[in-house]
This record gives structure tokens, C-alpha cells and sequence, in this order.
């Protein structure tokens, strides 16, 4: 952000008197300024695609296109745009979907009017701002998905070894006397279970937690 400049800001949030309330303590910060309301996530793109935006506020629960669906879409296609989710709701997977589609921040809407102003001038940055309900939830998603790796059965856990030693699927098949389709049935469990893309991300997990 150009030194001296306001801050152009998107509210997006499909409740009026919400978005009436953001405009009014847009108003009074000096260095911020409102660059138009959207209430839905379709208007959302809509205005960021025909005039310049920084920041956006964005809502999560949406009807027809949904907080993190725009939040996707404004980044691929403006993304000189940043995004702050600003929602009522602190469900893990909410946080993480949001954060996922590229949300620079998220916030809760009970946060203080400093706070917020804090935020959006971080966002224009580049710095993220988490809740701590938000920081909170992403700490429930890892520890879920470390907890995945005891499901491993000893066969998984037998596979992932010779995963991480470099062998392919049908290198394993023949150690350990199994079909290749076998194999290639425990190799996509193990993926699933590591929440994990890929093979090789699988044992790039399976090294970091020292699974092997």
C-alpha cells in the first residue's frame, strides 16, 4: 500500500444492518474507506473485478455462494485483494475452509473496532490476523489429523515403510507376496489417513512424525 493512501475496503455480508454498522466505523477511521457493500459473495467478485479493492471483509455464511467460495474467486481473480473472514461462527472446518481459499485473516464479530482497524491495515500488508478461536481451530485440525495415523493397521504401517525406503507399488507387491492392486488399495488409505495429497507427501509426513 502506497504510504498515505486509504485503505479500500469491500463489506460483504448479506444482513444490512451488519453491513450498515461496518460503513459507520469505516467512516471514522481516517486512513480506511469504504469501497462498496456486497450482499452476497456473487456481488462481491462482481465489484472487486470492476474497481479497486484492498481489503474484504467477508461474511462465511451465505446463501447461494458461500464466504469461502468468494474468498477463492476473488483471489484468483483479483488478487491484489486481500481477504479477512469476519463471521459469527468458529467451527474448525469453517476456519480452515476460509483459510484454505486464501483468507489472509479471520476474525470473529464480536472484535473490538481498534482490533478490526488493526487487522484490515495489517491484511493491505500482507500480515494475517487470527482470532484466537481461529488459531484454536487449526490447532483442533492438526491434532485430528495427527490422531489419523493410529488408524494405520500394521499392513499400512508395513507399506509406508517400504514407502519411504523408495519403493514402488510394484516393488512392495513382490516383497511382500501381494497383488499390485492390494498394494495400491493400502497406498490410497495410507494417503487418506496421513491427510496427506499425494505419495510423496505421505512420506514426507511419515518422516517429519517419525512414523517409520
Amino acid at each position: 500500500m502506497p504510504e498515505g493512501k486509504p485503505i479500500r475496503v469491500l463489506i460483504v455480508d448479506d444482513h444490512a444492518v451488519v453491513r450498515s454498522g461496518l460503513s459507520a466505523f469505516l467512516l471514522a477511521v481516517d486512513d480506511l474507506e469504504l469501497a462498496g457493500e456486497a450482499g452476497s459473495g456473487e456481488e462481491a467478485v462482481r465489484i472487486c473485478k470492476r474497481q479497486p479493492v484492498d481489503v474484504v471483509l467477508m461474511d462465511l455464511v451465505m446463501p447461494t455462494m458461500d464466504g469461502a467460495t468468494a474468498t477463492r474467486l476473488i483471489r484468483r481473480q483479483c488478487p491484489q485483494a486481500q481477504v479477512i473472514a469476519l463471521t459469527s461462527f468458529k467451527e474448525d472446518d469453517l476456519v480452515q475452509g476460509a483459510l484454505q481459499a486464501g483468507a489472509i485473516g479471520y476474525l470473529l464479530k464480536n472484535v473490538t473496532a481498534s482490533e478490526l482497524a488493526s487487522a484490515i491495515r495489517a491484511a493491505a500488508a500482507g500480515r494475517p490476523t487470527l482470532a484466537p478461536e481461529a488459531t484454536q481451530a487449526l490447532i483442533n485440525v492438526a491434532t485430528r489429523k495427527s490422531e489419523m495415523v493410529e488408524e494405520l493397521t500394521e499392513r499400512e504401517k508395513e507399506i509406508l515403510k517400504l514407502m519411504v525406503g523408495g519403493l514402488s507399488n510394484p516393488d512392495i507387491a513382490e516383497r511382500l507376496f501381494v497383488s499390485r492392486s492390494t498394494v495400491k488399495f493400502h497406498v490410497s488409505n495410507i494417503i487418506a489417513k496421513l491427510g496427506s495429497q499425494s505419495r510423496t507427501e505421505a512420506v514426507a509426513i511419515a518422516l517429519k512424525r517419525k512414523l517409520v
